[in-house]
């Protein structure tokens, strides 16, 4: 309520603003009419200078000349872009959620995560004119290329950045005592091997960039007509094997899934126990030890063990109630001796911690010792609670959730849509009274909006500095670089090809094969990241603009 009403104001700030302009000119009118009577002569100068107006696309919306103008109504579309993005998201998201994986989570829920940018392009490019659609379509090609070297250099940097631990030990550890001090190659991230999976995918979208680069080398119209449309053929191909390939081979979509839910953990006694950077806090475990042993003996007895891991809901990792002392004795009392001290307490409560957040590295040798004599039962009890999981979130599908996704979509899909031609009107202008090239403001400006709450969400992932948290923001970041070079290409070639439009390979297009190939490369082959590849990725994005600036002013690129 209190965002709808923050958004009404700033509404009825811009109608106010309008008015006011309109007051003013009125107001001028007035004088102009009085001073007719005894100075005809400069009434003629001030006609003059109040005729130079502009012309706003919509009644409600007002428009400027002056470049403090611009830079605010820029500021306004862009707040208001990004609520667009967020709604737009927000609702496939929750279809997403819904139904789960899927025909429709591999291929639709997806394109409707692309709808602000897809808009964006076509709003404009479908009823502008010739001229003018060829000026924004540009500005569309720059807000691809902006928004992939944002995902690719600034957001993936500040994933290692802000998920950086110690190397040398698991991502797991709760060791704190025996941590190096922090340095660039001693701390980073790991990531497992469905990630650098995810990225060889991600390199396969720089084919249609690549083969755009053959009408770099030909004269005629038509065979820059043709490169276009067999770069158009392949990128849809490409879509349609990425959507088939993720109904045969769910995984893509399952971690996308893990991801999402990720917010959604249950929040018990186990967070509590846990660090600001998602590991065992050691001195709060050992808090919880000496309030359990209240009659200060040194040790807790199982019963008390067991009751606290009824609390934490440690069971999840596979630990079965029908054994549950003799399983908990096994695991806690190292030496058998019916008793559990601090330091056993510490150590077994810390493991157990670990395995609940890391389910998928219980399996195999790593697994409880009682899984060995029980892994029958303990998969049955498994199959079982993931039947009533799925049971519990059909009957969670109700007409509501359905309604709000599809409004959300709606809501955002339109304010998109209204602010489309307006906003790149608007970033035309300023980039004519600055002097700076317009594609080249709507590379940094427009995917500052675009991506801000995706920023966040891999921020706060990464934050938890665990290998499955990082793995899961990488594997998203790579998916959203695939779908939004091959939606936001498709949209263009295909405008560009029906519209016959005069288009040039843009330095765009390069700056993207490059950036995009050189780190697919590198991410493709490695698992570790140490913390200087975030500095080294921080890098790429003013050395993008710089390619850009060089390319454009020294050697003539579009």
């Amino acid at each position: 309520m209190l965002r709808v009403s923050f958004i009404s104001l700033l509404v009825l700030l811009i109608t106010h603003l309008g008015n006011g302009r309109s007051f003013k000119e009125n107001s001028n009118l007035i004088s102009d009419g009085i001073d007719q009577i005894s100075h005809s002569s400069i009434l003629e100068v001030d006609v003059k200078v109040t005729t130079v107006t502009c012309e706003a696309i919509y009644g409600f919306l007002p428009c400027t000349t002056s470049v403090w103008g611009e830079i605010f109504m820029i500021v306004v579309y862009e707040f208001l872009l990004c609520f667009a993005e967020k709604y737009v998201s927000s609702g496939a998201d929750l279809f997403f959620q819904m139904f789960g994986t899927g025909i429709f989570g591999a291929s639709l829920f997806q394109i409707l995560g692309t709808i602000p940018q897809v808009a964006l392009v076509l709003a404009t490019g479908v009823t502008a004119s010739t001229d003018t659609v060829e000026a924004q379509a540009k500005m569309g090609m720059s807000l691809l290329a902006g928004k992939t070297i944002m995902l690719l250099t600034l957001i993936w940097g500040s994933v290692i950045a802000f998920g950086s631990y110690d190397l040398s030990q698991p991502s797991d550890s709760s060791d704190v005592e025996n941590k190096r001090p922090f340095s660039l190659t001693g701390y980073g991230v790991s990531t497992d091997v469905e990630t650098y999976h995810t990225s060889r995918i991600m390199i396969v979208s720089m084919i249609p960039f690549l083969i755009l680069q053959m009408a770099k080398v030909l004269n005629s119209s038509s065979g820059r007509r043709i490169v276009v449309l067999v770069s158009l053929t392949v990128t849809l191909a490409f879509l349609f094997l990425y959507f088939t390939y993720q109904v045969f081979q769910p995984w893509i979509q399952s971690r996308r899934l893990e991801y999402l839910m990720s917010k959604h953990v249950q929040k018990n006694l186990l967070l509590s126990l846990l660090t600001g950077s998602g590991r065992p806090d050691v001195t709060i475990i050992r808090d919880l030890f000496h309030k359990i042993d209240k009659n200060n003996e040194n040790y807790i007895s199982p019963n008390e063990l067991r009751a606290l891991i009824l609390g934490i809901q440690i069971e999840e990792v596979g630990l079965n109630e029908d054994d549950y002392e003799a399983m908990v004795m096994e695991e806690f009392d190292i030496p058998g001796d019916s008793h559990i001290t601090e330091t056993e307490f510490i150590k077994g409560l810390s493991k157990w911690i670990n395995k609940a957040q890391h389910p998928a590295n219980n399996q195999g040798h790593d697994k409880p010792k009682f899984s060995n004599s029980n892994s029958k039962k303990s998969t049955e009890e498994q199959q079982r609670l993931l039947a009533q999981k799925k049971e519990s979130s059909g009957t969670k599908k109700s007409w509501l959730n359905y309604i709000k996704a599809t409004f959300l979509l709606i809501l955002g899909t339109a304010i998109t849509v209204l602010l489309a031609q307006p906003l790149m009107q608007t970033l035309e202008e300023f980039s004519t009274a600055v002097n700076i090239p317009s594609f080249l403001v709507s590379y940094v400006v427009i995917p500052l909006a675009l991506s801000y709450r995706q920023t966040l969400k891999a921020i706060t992932s990464a934050r938890q500095k665990t290998e499955k948290a990082i793995s899961l923001t990488f594997s998203e970041i790579y998916n959203g670089i695939f779908m939004n070079n091959m939606m936001g290409l498709a949209i263009f070639l295909a405008l560009v090809y029906i519209r016959d439009l005069s288009w040039d390979v843009s330095v765009e297009i390069l700056v993207v094969l490059l950036i995009c190939t050189a780190m697919g490369l590198f991410i493709c082959f490695c698992t570790k990241f140490p913390f200087w590849t975030s500095i080294l990725a921080y890098l790429l994005y003013p050395l993008s603009l710089l390619l850009i600036y060089v390319l454009t002013t020294f050697f003539g690129w579009s």
